[in-house]
């Protein structure tokens, strides 16, 4: 158990430094020296949000999965594709800021191609209206992508496609889960798109400051495109 405890520790204080980056620049050079330890530091904190939001995805897609088109935003080591190649999902594309990041998908053997691309800095390096399905997932908080992004992940998607998105509950993400939904509700009313589900999730994944006591909470929200 000791062992367990100093790796959660060390996790912990990885992270809580990461919040002292405040401009793109320092989260990009964090998520480069992270990326080798990446995957084992997210599974010391059972980090459930890609199951949720492949889980909800999954649950609501109608179409031949292998022969769908998967944009997967924020893309990280391959966590979401991962767990989408378990659904029955077989073509990726993935989009990342972090090329250390990105080498480590490269080598999951999972994507057909692979893009870097600061988020939040331009439209993403993708062709509009061409994706089934677009999944961002841990992107969406604060000090990380701005809440306009969702938007260009709207102009990804097909008509008649899903867009998954996750954000965290917890003391440090208030405003932002707040301005994001409403952008989303915004893009609703504009007929944009449809909400399908909005879920919260109590054990999404353990907390890292001295607030956040066992786990927090975060929130998965699907839409569907509106048809031209």
């Amino acid at each position: 158990m000791a062992a367990v405890s100093n790796t959660l520790e060390h996790v912990k204080a990885t992270i809580l430094a990461a919040r002292e980056n405040t401009t793109p620049e320092e989260m990009v050079n964090f998520y480069n020296s992270w990326a080798e330890n990446y995957d084992q530091d997210l599974a010391v904190l059972d980090y459930r949000a890609p199951s949720v939001a492949v889980n909800s995805i999954s649950s609501h897609f109608i179409g031949d999965r292998e022969a769908a088109v998967v944009l997967d935003v924020a893309c990280g080591t391959g966590l979401v594709a991962k767990q989408m190649k378990r659904h029955g999902f077989g073509h990726f594309v993935g989009v990342d800021g972090s090329e250390a990041m990105l080498m480590l998908a490269r080598e999951s053997g999972l994507y057909q191609d692979l893009k870097h691309s600061m988020l939040g800095e331009g439209p993403l390096p993708v062709q509009k209206g061409l994706f089934d399905v677009v999944v961002i997932v841990g992107a969406l908080s604060v000090r990380q992508v701005p809440v306009g992004v969702v938007r260009e992940l709207c102009k990804s998607t097909k008509p008649g496609g899903h867009v998954c998105m996750t954000t965290r509950i917890n003391h440090t993400n208030v405003e932002y889960k707040a301005a994001l939904e409403r952008e989303l509700k915004q893009m609703e009313a504009e007929g944009l798109w449809t909400c399908v589900e909005v879920a919260e999730v109590e054990d999404w994944e353990r907390g890292v400051s001295e607030e956040e006591v066992g786990y927090i909470s975060g929130a998965v929200y699907l839409y569907k495109k509106r048809q031209l």
